[in-house]
């Protein structure tokens, strides 16, 4: 009998003479404050657009077979393993066995294929072209059959790309309802629903069946706190143990404060212009030099120092540099004089109305300064203010004119990151160049990773060379937490900007037995 066996062999006997200490009950309540108003629809993974920000709830409700966690960005989660056949037209997913729903119920297959089948989110459109069918083939095994072969089809079934890899549970569903779940949603996360108040507050509460562990913090209440001032204030007088999205003097005066922590992340956020006129013949915005000119107006690194205390990244690049097949592209330099110059040989010498300018929501300090560094050069623009759900609704829609600033923070790779903005079958495309349409679907077809990273490269470059967007710079993405916190989950998994794993957190003990 080698060591090996023999070790084996003794581990029932050593476990009948050892005890293993049993986990520690949760306990404590941790309180974040949320940047901006809770919706709804976060509570369901079928909903998910393409942005970062419901991810804050997700990590805690629901589940995904594989998602970003500080082990990588494609982690098994409820699937503990998956392979692809060699043609690249089938993909196999193995469930991890015993894992359950809120409700006791198991994770099963079928559950798999329904929540695929009903997500109809910014991606649906992708999955529905690309995917023949899922298939329950038993109940802890899933097969996606591919119409072609799809080089990321991991990388949006897999990341915050999308939330089709997401688990709902479909007997749940069918017994209360579309209605019901919203009201009341079940998942298979870390966290299990408590109550909801639209655009107020959310209450969790530890699910001790989680498959990966039992949280140590019993609770977990989420509050929409969108003034900036107001969640300092929060924070400072220990209301809540963390908040989301500080800017300027306010994250100055929280990294001064004893016992606050401030903490910024280099995230898969991108803030870039958009010119949605560029596309309307006869309109200023549909000459590359007058995008161009634009471009060249904001002192990008000034607005970093005092909008991200310098977390952010000024860059020329449409895709962020730490994502696959990015291309780094510095960004434009802060050069008014230029920006005149091109304004007059485009044919406006003394610049022109640009009606109404729109800030990401809730960048608005950062919108402010980009339109004073436009009306510097003679684009004048007004300043509207709008809340965060109408403008993503808006530009889902196609209703935000003139030129606004665009932001994105899904995972994912270059191609990824292109294809809802700059393709002719993006959600948030207002148009597209038909030589960049051709060599996005050429990517797409090509299994030879060297040849596509040249192909997105080659987009990427042109891009940038038409001013197709003004990227203005990679979001530092700034938060803050107190005393409280022993660990605050904003750091473990790389570029997310909110807490997470969630059942990683802890409070120091004192706090927890509050």
């Amino acid at each position: 009998m080698s060591r090996f066996v023999r070790t084996l062999a003794l581990l029932p006997v050593l476990a009948l003479g050892f005890a293993v200490p049993a986990a520690a009950e949760p306990s404590g309540t941790i309180t974040w404050a949320a940047h901006v108003t809770l919706a709804s629809r976060w509570l369901d993974p079928g909903e998910t657009d393409a942005e970062i920000t419901p991810f804050m709830v997700m990590y805690a409700l629901h589940d995904a077979l594989v998602k970003p966690m500080p082990a990588g960005i494609n982690t098994p989660c409820l699937a503990e393993s998956w392979s692809m056949s060699k043609d690249g037209r089938t993909w196999d997913f193995v469930l991890r066995k015993g894992v359950t729903f809120h409700n006791g119920d198991p994770v099963t297959a079928e559950d798999v294929k329904f929540s695929f089948d009903r997500y109809r989110g910014a991606a649906a459109p992708l999955f529905k072209e690309r995917v023949r069918e899922v298939q329950a083939v038993d109940p802890t095994r899933v097969r996606f059959h591919l119409k072609e072969p799809w080089p990321d089809f991991m990388t949006f079934y897999g990341t915050s790309a999308s939330g089709a890899a997401w688990v709902v549970p479909r007997k749940y569903i069918e017994k209360v309802g579309e209605d019901g779940f919203r009201k009341a949603p079940v998942g298979a996360g870390p966290y299990k629903f408590v109550s909801f108040q639209p655009g107020i507050e959310l209450v969790l509460e530890a699910f001790d069946g989680y498959w990966r562990k039992t949280p140590s913090v019993k609770r977990v209440v989420m509050r929409s706190v969108p003034d900036e001032s107001t969640r300092a204030a929060a924070l400072k007088r220990g209301e809540v143990d963390g908040a989301y999205f500080f800017n300027g003097p306010i994250a100055e005066d929280i990294r001064r404060t004893p016992g606050l922590t401030l903490t910024g992340i280099r995230t898969n956020g991108l803030l870039f212009l958009v010119f949605p006129e560029q596309w309307t013949a006869g309109s200023p915005w549909a000459d590359v030099r007058v995008r161009r000119a634009a471009s060249l107006a904001i002192d990008r690194q000034a607005i970093n120092e005092a909008e991200s205390l310098g977390f952010s990244g000024p860059t020329g690049g449409f895709v962020p540099r730490h994502q696959e097949f990015a291309l780094a592209i510095p960004p434009d330099p802060y050069d008014p004089k230029r920006a005149k110059a091109l304004l007059a040989e485009a044919g406006y010498p003394n610049g022109f109305e640009a009606g109404d300018f729109t800030p990401y929501p809730p960048y608005n300090g950062m919108g402010e300064a980009i339109a004073n560094y436009l009306a510097a050069v003679g684009i004048k623009v007004r300043v509207r203010i709008m809340e965060r759900a109408a403008f993503l609704s808006s530009w889902r829609d196609k209703k935000l004119k003139n030129v606004f600033v665009g932001a994105t923070g899904a995972a994912g790779n270059a191609s990824t990151r292109i294809e809802p903005y700059a393709t002719s079958k993006g959600v948030n495309a207002y148009g597209t160049f038909p030589e960049i349409e051709s060599l996005f679907q050429r990517q797409l077809q090509e299994m030879d990773r060297k040849k596509r990273e040249e192909i997105l490269h080659q987009v990427q470059r042109m891009l940038a060379e038409r001013v197709m967007f003004a990227p203005i710079w990679e979001n530092g993405f700034i938060r803050a937490y107190g005393p409280r916190v022993e660990e605050s989950g904003l750091t473990l998994i790389p570029a997310f900007p909110y807490s997470g794993p969630l059942e990683d957190v802890r409070l120091k003990k004192q706090a927890a037995a509050r």
